[in-house]
């Protein structure tokens, strides 16, 4: 076992090595749209709607990203990704960049070379239930079978649990969250677990919401967001410094509706800088001086992001919680822009 990840580490060092040296930016010009890698659908997150179009918390982030390079949050190519799949996918060059609920860990950004250039979404692990097998908690789950995504960090986490209570369980491996929902709600297993945000944005497409909880036990840090690969720092410092602005917007009033006025000049150097009417921040990642003003445009600041796909007001139904601005008690916090 130890062997085999090994040599799919190797494997997709040798992938990442392989396209490292070509200019991303120059790459996505010239095809005239950015190839994002997403996940295969999770409603809130990325998912397409009744007319194919893809949404989402997730999908917003490759919007924002494409708006601030070609100036249209239309212009991209969606590739759905598994969690076996959405890595081979990246290293090889066939996505330039990873917006799918993955989780930054040390291995992904060190062994398989891989730059994670934010978060998006601070979460951590967590269970669903129906209500009708009358636990309560987690460690009530001996004996449990288990609906587990492979390719994940959920299946280590799971184990850590399990072995730190002196507890068994049964995994059912699946694949894909469709695959976990079918299984979970056929009877397959008693217990589905994933990250929190995922398992409320799976739980909101039941028929019975309300027939299923979800257990207090939050049992990991699993903070996601997107990457793309090692070798192309200038590709990295775009999508980083997209996400940046949408985080920085929110905290600074910018919205999708005020943001054309403001770009005609504020008295906030500021929000000057970020809507490129002072400095020349745009000229330094390669774009033009509105790239900010047009990610913002795209869909709106973080938190209007977060409210219309996955907030209080939607069926998923998420509190802001830790993603919430640094200033409101939450971890969100975007570096200067000068």
């Amino acid at each position: 076992m130890k062997q085999t990840v090994l040599v799919g580490a190797l494997a997709l060092a040798g992938l990442s090595a392989g396209v490292a040296g070509a200019a991303t930016l120059d790459d996505v010009k010239a095809r005239g749209k950015l190839n994002c890698g997403v996940t295969t659908g999770l409603t809130g997150f990325a998912n397409p709607n009744a007319n194919g179009e893809w949404e989402g918390f997730d999908v917003a982030v490759c919007r924002a990203v494409a708006a601030a390079i070609l100036g249209d949050p239309t212009a991209i190519e969606f590739v759905p990704t598994t969690g076996k799949t959405r890595f081979t996918a990246l290293a090889s060059g066939e996505i330039d960049m990873l917006a799918r609920n993955t989780t930054w860990t040390f291995t992904r950004d060190v062994d398989l070379k891989f730059e994670f250039v934010g978060v998006n979404y601070y979460d951590g692990q967590g269970f669903m239930v129906p209500k009708e097998l009358g636990v309560s908690s987690a460690k009530e789950l001996d004996g449990a079978t288990v609906c587990i995504q492979t390719g994940t960090t959920t299946e280590l986490n799971l184990a850590d649990f399990f072995r730190a209570n002196n507890m068994e369980y049964e995994p059912v491996p699946v694949e894909t969250d469709n695959e976990a929902q079918q299984q979970y709600l056929a009877g397959a297993c008693d217990a589905y677990t994933t990250d929190a945000s995922g398992l409320a944005a799976v739980r909101a497409t039941f028929e019975a919401p309300g027939d299923h909880i979800l257990l207090p036990e939050i049992i990991s840090k699993e903070p996601l967001g997107p990457l793309v690969r090692h070798g192309d720092n200038e590709w990295g410092d775009i999508v980083r410094w997209t996400l940046n602005a949408l985080i920085a917007a929110e905290e600074y009033g910018i919205t999708s509706a005020n943001v054309d006025e403001l770009a005609q000049g504020t008295e906030s150097p500021e929000i000057n800088r970020i809507l490129g009417t002072e400095g020349s921040l745009g000229e330094m990642l390669g774009l033009n001086a509105d790239w900010a003003k047009n990610a913002i445009k795209a869909g709106g600041n973080y938190g209007e992001l977060f409210e219309k796909n996955i907030g209080e007001a939607t069926p998923i139904g998420l509190a802001r919680g830790l993603n919430a601005q640094w200033t409101n008690g939450g971890l969100l916090y975007a570096p200067p822009f000068r």
